[in-house]
Order: structure tokens, then sequence, then C-alpha cells
């Protein structure tokens, strides 16, 4: 595969480098907090989940480098893989990735450029715009989820219990946040 690969613009090296400080940064930072603010728990949480994405993006996209793709990208092959026909009008694709069409345009234009998704227009919408996943793109996903399944998506130090508290402490707020709205037979 020969298709450039595109950067952010940030340092990734930098960010993904083992620091090994002598002290935990965000612990200190909590130290601080509460002295100047009050209570430092929210901020800690938060902040925490931020290092994580930046740790674990900045993995994925190290990983995902040969393919010259994103993990964005990525995220939006392996939605075109996972419907049923192996397509989706782009209005769907910017609601199931959660964001703007603006974001979904752009991603699905640098599929097309790379040869790993078809755009059409949508025959029930005369406006609307469908994106297919090419073979090239669907063994692309093959090949990279193998190597995200290999690395445990980047979470081997974390056990499957703790994952899964990690996932439903997560998914509380993004339900409080209105990302989405659990059935009414479920308890959040």
């Amino acid at each position: 595969m020969t298709h450039p690969v595109e950067t952010s613009g940030l340092d990734s090296d930098a960010m993904a480098k083992e620091l090994k400080l002598p002290f935990d940064p965000i612990d200190v930072a909590g130290g601080h907090w509460t002295h100047h603010f009050g209570p430092a728990s929210s901020m800690r949480v938060a902040t925490s989940i931020m290092r994580a994405q930046q740790l674990l993006l900045t993995r994925y996209d190290e990983l995902l480098r040969p393919y010259s793709l994103t993990f964005a990208r990525y995220e939006a092959l392996v939605l075109l893989v996972f419907s049923r026909t192996g397509e989706l009008p782009m209005r769907v694709i910017g609601e199931r990735l959660m964001v703007h069409p603006t974001s979904a345009t752009n991603i699905i234009e640098r599929l097309c450029r790379q040869g790993y998704v078809s755009r059409r227009p949508n025959p029930a919408d005369g406006r609307g715009v469908l994106a297919s996943v090419t073979a090239e793109g669907r063994e692309v996903v093959r090949h990279a989820t193998k190597e995200l399944m290999a690395i445990d998506f980047g979470l081997g130090a974390v056990d499957e219990q703790r994952r899964t508290e990690l996932f439903d402490a997560l998914r509380v707020l993004r339900v409080a946040s209105g990302d989405f709205v659990p059935p009414e037979d479920e308890s959040v």
C-alpha cells in the first residue's frame, strides 16, 4: 500500500514516549488543585481520561500507520464492514461515529482517495450519498484489526473486571451527557 501518511502536526513519538517520571503529575496537580480550589477528584479523573486517550490514540495511530490510516478512518471502515450491505448513507456514518457531518465527509473523502471506500448517489435520497467499503478496504480492516487485537487495544495492563468497570462508569457519564438513551429496562 503506497498511500501517503498524514500526521496531525503533533509529535506522537513525544506523546507516547515513556516518561518514567518519579511521580504521578496528575496526582501532584490534584494536591495543588485541592489546596487552591477545593476537591480534586473530578479533575483527577477527567485529566486521567484525557491522558489515557492521548496514550491510546498515539499507540493506535502508530500501529495503523503502515496502512496509511488514523484511528478515526479505521473506525469508519469498521463501521462500513459491520453494516449489512457494506455501505451506509453519509448522515448515518456521522451519527454512528458521533462526529460532525463535515468530519465524516472528510474521513470518507480521504478513504476514497486511498481506494478503501467508494461513494455513489443514494437512490433512496436524491441529495444523499452512500459510502461503500471496497475489497481493499475490507482487507485493510482485517489486517489492522488483527494487529489491534494482538495488543489488546492497548489495554493489556487492565484486567477484564476493571475493563468492565471502566466501561460501565464511562457509560454513566455518556448517558448523563445525552450521548445516547439506554433501553428503558436497563439501569445505568
